[in-house]
């Protein structure tokens, strides 16, 4: 039995998916105000819980093999404290005392960077040392980003032909499409090379944020309008939500990191990421034509 947290969420729904495609038995953890019927459609055990209550976490991981951890806040969340961080710690000690075979938890590249502002990167970052030390089998995976995430915004540039972005136009990325992240993190349960091991994840292609809606003007066969406001902008909203909401100010750290800094993998890393999964990873274009139906 697999357990998956946050199995209703971007990545978690498709890790279900990729398990019950091989047949596998999966648990769900998921919230009861979450849309959850698709996983009960494809074979599914739910799970109903709360990911800050101890008592949850133990009743979900009874009886399991393999945990793979996908939940987390987002950049805007005030909580990440709860979310990211004792929920997995909580999560790694209920799955040690199950005898679980092994546990991947999802990260976040640039965990080990050292991050002061962001609550997200601190956390996470945590999570993998208290794992690695916890005397589990791991492993530890480092997403440069969702590209299920562009999504809504190849929605909103197709209807105005508009992309709005804050950050350096030529800042660069190596967005990863969705899906490859789910087959990752499932092959990595059972793979002997994967063992205790820390990868880095992005797509095969490092991309600058100005190609983005170059993308997408392709796609939809319109030229792109960039509105590209500068980041201290965003420094000054920030700072003037710190007098009315100082917990708002600090969760914005992670946005704030987000928007200024590159986040992409090395030719050498997706090279070993490669080989050792026996995965081509797609291409960033290739994954948005394939999910916007082009």
């Amino acid at each position: 039995m697999y357990l998956v947290t946050g199995a209703t969420g971007s990545l978690g729904r498709r890790v279900v998916r990729v398990l019950r495609d091989r047949s596998q038995p999966v648990r769900g953890f998921v919230r009861l105000t979450s849309n959850y019927g698709e996983l009960e459609e494809r074979g599914a055990e739910v799970f109903i819980g709360d990911l800050r209550r101890d008592r949850d976490i133990e009743k979900a991981t009874q009886g399991v093999r393999y945990v793979i951890s996908t939940h987390g806040a987002n950049a805007r969340s005030t909580n990440p404290d709860e979310i990211d961080y004792r929920a997995n710690i909580d999560l790694i000690d209920s799955a040690k005392a199950a005898g679980v075979e092994h546990f991947v938890f999802t990260s976040v590249l640039g965990a080990d960077r050292g991050y002061q502002d962001s609550p997200v990167f601190k956390a996470k970052r945590e999570v993998e040392k208290y794992l690695e030390k916890s005397g589990l089998n791991y492993t530890i995976l480092r997403p440069s980003g969702f590209a299920s995430d562009l999504i809504p915004f190849a929605e909103k540039f197709r209807q105005t032909g508009i992309y709005l972005t804050l950050s350096d136009l030529k800042i660069r990325s190596s967005t990863v499409s969705t899906e490859d992240l789910a087959q990752i993190a499932v092959t990595a349960t059972t793979l002997e090379a994967a063992k205790n091991k820390i990868f880095p994840v992005g797509g095969p292609e490092i991309l600058t944020r100005d190609e983005i809606p170059r993308i997408f003007g392709r796609i939809f066969n319109r030229e792109p309008i960039i509105i590209n406001p500068p980041l201290f902008l965003f420094d000054s909203i920030r700072t003037t939500l710190g007098f009315v909401n100082p917990e708002l100010q600090k969760a914005l750290g992670t946005l704030r990191v987000l928007l200024a800094d590159e986040f992409y993998c090395t030719t050498e890393e997706i090279d070993t990421l490669e080989t050792t999964f026996d995965i081509k990873l797609e291409r960033l274009e290739d994954y948005l034509r394939r999910n916007l139906g082009f």
